[in-house]
C-alpha cells in the first residue's frame, strides 16, 4: 500500500528534525541512528549545553502545534528567563529556526519553536496568517509561561516570511509581547503581491505550491489563489478584504499602542514582499524601531545563519533582543536606525529615517511620445523569482538587457545624458506620464536600467502598472513607484528608462491587439525621477 502524502510529510518531517536536532546540539553531522525524535537529545550535555526537548502545543480550537523547546543550561526553575516565540516560514518544518534557537538559549533564552498550523505535523488548516494564526501564537505564550522557567515580563518573537507575518500581527494583539525580529515579513500583503494591481504570478504561484506540498490550505485559500490567478476582477473586493485582516499596517494603531520594540529586515530583491510597502510601515511605527534592507531575494538575507553560520541580520536579531528584553547596553538603540547594505559595493550605510535615505533627486525627462504593441515581451524583465536576485546578490548580476537591441515596436525607451559622476541610487524611484491606450484595460511594466558604453542595460529596478475601466484613446495620468534600492551607478554610465507590456513575474491585462501611447504634454511633462545620495 502506497502511504498517503499526509504520511509522508509526517515521516520526513520526523526524520528532518531529529537528523537537525541531533546537528545542532552535537555540533556534527547526524548519523542514520537519529532517526526519530526519541534520538535526539532532551537534555542538556555534560559541557551546560541548552537542552532541547520536542512538545506538542494545544492551539487555537484544540488543534495540536508540534514545536520544540531550548531551555538555557543550569535552569533549576528558581530564575526566569525572557523567552522568544518563533512561528515556521511558509511550508518550513518546525527545525528550522534550531541552530539560531540554541544560540539565543546559550545567551539566556528560553526559545519556542512552533510549526504555524496546517503544515507539516502541526494540526489545523492553512490560515494565511489569518486570527486563528494569531490566536495561536498567544497560545504558545501561554504555554510557554506554564511550561518553562519564561518571564512573562519579558517576551519576544521573530520569524522568517510567514513567522515574520505572524509575529508583526502577534504584536498587535498580545500586550505581553515586548519585542519582535520580523525579517523577511510583509506590512501589506496585497501592496506586496498585488502591487500596481498587478499579479505577482510566480510569487502566487509558489506559495500556493508549496503550500498544497507541505501542507492543507484552507478552502478559503484556495479559494483566493484561484480567483487571484484567474485575474478575476469580481472578486478583487473580496480579495483585497481578505489581505487587509492579514496585513500588519491594518492594526497599526494597535501595535502602536502596545508599544512592542519592532526590527524589520528585507531584501532589496524580495519576490514575494518588495521592499517599499515595509518601508512605508516602518516610517508609521511609533516605538523603538530598526529597518534593515540588504541585497538578495525572499529569506536569503538570512538564509545561512539558519544554519548556524555567520550572519549579519540575526546577530542584530539577538542584539536587538538583548537590549530590549535583557536590558543589556549594547548600543543597537544609539545607531541610526536606518541600515543599507548596497547591491553594489556591499557596503554599509546608516540613515536616521527613511526619508532621509535620498539627498536629491535626478530627473529623466520622458520628452516626446512614444507608442508600443502590447503582448509580446520585448526581452526586458525582471527575471525569475529568487534566481535572479539571488545571482545579484552573490555575484552582482542582475538581469541584463542591450538597451540599443530592445525592438522599439514593443518597447518605449528613453536614456539620461552620461553621468560625469557615479550615481548612488539610494530609495524609490518614481514614475509620472502620461498613458493612453486603446483598451479600457492594460499592463506596462517600468524599467530601471544603468547602461554601460556597450549600451548593456544592468537592471536596478523596476514595478509593474495594471489599469481597469480606462475610455479607450483618452489620456490618463499614471504615478508609479519602482521597488525600492540601493545601487551604485559608475561614472560615465547612463540611466534607460524602459516600458513594456509583459514579464513572466506578472500576469498581464492587456487585450490581443491593443497598443500603449507614453506622452509628455506640455503642462504635465512625463519624467522618471530618480533619488541619489550625494
Amino acid at each position: 500500500m502506497t502511504p498517503s502524502r499526509t504520511t509522508q510529510r509526517v515521516a520526513i518531517g520526523t526524520a528532518s528534525a531529529a537528523l537537525l536536532a541531533a546537528t545542532v546540539l552535537t555540533g556534527t553531522p547526524a548519523t542514520a541512528a537519529a532517526a526519530t525524535p526519541q534520538s535526539a537529545p532532551a537534555t542538556a550535555t555534560s559541557g551546560g549545553a541548552p537542552s532541547l526537548r520536542f512538545v506538542d502545543i494545544e492551539g487555537d480550537g484544540g488543534i495540536t502545534l508540534k514545536a520544540n523547546v531550548f531551555t538555557p543550561a543550569g535552569s533549576d526553575g528558581t530564575r526566569r528567563h525572557p523567552v522568544i516565540v518563533l512561528p515556521t516560514s511558509w511550508s518550513m518544518p518546525q527545525v528550522e529556526y534550531l541552530a539560531q534557537a540554541r544560540k539565543l538559549a546559550e545567551a539566556g533564552y528560553v526559545v519556542v519553536g512552533y510549526n504555524s498550523r496546517g503544515f507539516w505535523q502541526s494540526g489545523g488548516e492553512i490560515e494565511t496568517a489569518g486570527p486563528k494564526d494569531i490566536a495561536d501564537a498567544s497560545k504558545v505564550i501561554d504555554w510557554a509561561l506554564a511550561h518553562t522557567p519564561a518571564d512573562p515580563h519579558r517576551v519576544g518573537m521573530a520569524g522568517v516570511s510567514y513567522g515574520a507575518g505572524i509575529s508583526l500581527l502577534a504584536s498587535a494583539s498580545d500586550k505581553r509581547i515586548k519585542a519582535v525580529a520580523a525579517l523577511s515579513g510583509w506590512g501589506d500583503l496585497i501592496s506586496s503581491i498585488y502591487s500596481g494591481r498587478t499579479q505577482h504570478k510566480q510569487a502566487a504561484a509558489m506559495l500556493g505550491g508549496t503550500g498544497a506540498l507541505t501542507g492543507r490550505p484552507s478552502a478559503e485559500l484556495r479559494t483566493i489563489l484561484r480567483d487571484f490567478l484567474a485575474s478575476d476582477l469580481s472578486k478583487e473586493k473580496d480579495m483585497i478584504e481578505w489581505g487587509k485582516k492579514r496585513s500588519p499596517s491594518t492594526y497599526l494603531d494597535k501595535i502602536n499602542a502596545n508599544g512592542a520594540a519592532i526590527m524589520l529586515g528585507n531584501a532589496w530583491g524580495d519576490s514575494l514582499f518588495p521592499p517599499n510597502e515595509y518601508a512605508d510601515f516602518y516610517e508609521k511605527l511609533k516605538g523603538p524601531k530598526r529597518l534593515e534592507f540588504r541585497p538578495g531575494d525572499h529569506a536569503t538575507p538570512e538564509a545561512l545563519g539558519l544554519f548556524g553560520l555567520p550572519n549579519d541580520t540575526w546577530t542584530n536579531t539577538k542584539r536587538w533582543f538583548d537590549h530590549y528584553l535583557q536590558g543589556a547596553d549594547n548600543g543597537i538603540d544609539r545607531e541610526s536606525p536606518v541600515l543599507l547594505k548596497s547591491r553594489s559595493t556591499g557596503a554599509y550605510e546608516g540613515y536616521k529615517s527613511w526619508r532621509d535615505v535620498p539627498s536629491a533627486h535626478r530627473k529623466i525627462e520622458l520628452a516626446d511620445s512614444r507608442r508600443i504593441h502590447t503582448n509580446l515581451d520585448s526581452g526586458a524583465n525582471g527575471g525569475l523569482i529568487f534566481l535572479s536576485s539571488m545571482m545579484d546578490q552573490f555575484f552582482r548580476l542582475p538581469p541584463m538587457a542591450s538597451i540599443p537591441l530592445l525592438p522599439r515596436p514593443l518597447a518605449a525607451v528613453w536614456q539620461s545624458e552620461r553621468y560625469e559622476t557615479g550615481q548612488r541610487v539610494r530609495g524609490t524611484t518614481r514614475l509620472h506620464t502620461t498613458l493612453t491606450s486603446t483598451a479600457e484595460s492594460g499592463t506596462a511594466i517600468a524599467y530601471l536600467y544603468d547602461v554601460g558604453p556597450l549600451g548593456l542595460g544592468k537592471l536596478v529596478t523596476h514595478a509593474p502598472y495594471t489599469f481597469h475601466g480606462k475610455t479607450p484613446n483618452q489620456p490618463f495620468g499614471v504615478d508609479l513607484d519602482l521597488f525600492s534600492t540601493a545601487y551604485d551607478v559608475p561614472a560615465g554610465h547612463r540611466l534607460a528608462v524602459v516600458i513594456d507590456t509583459v514579464d513572466p513575474l506578472y500576469i498581464e491585462h492587456n487585450p490581443s491587439g491593443a497598443r500603449l501611447t507614453f506622452s509628455s504634454p506640455a503642462d504635465d511633462p512625463s519624467y522618471v525621477s530618480v533619488p541619489v545620495r550625494d
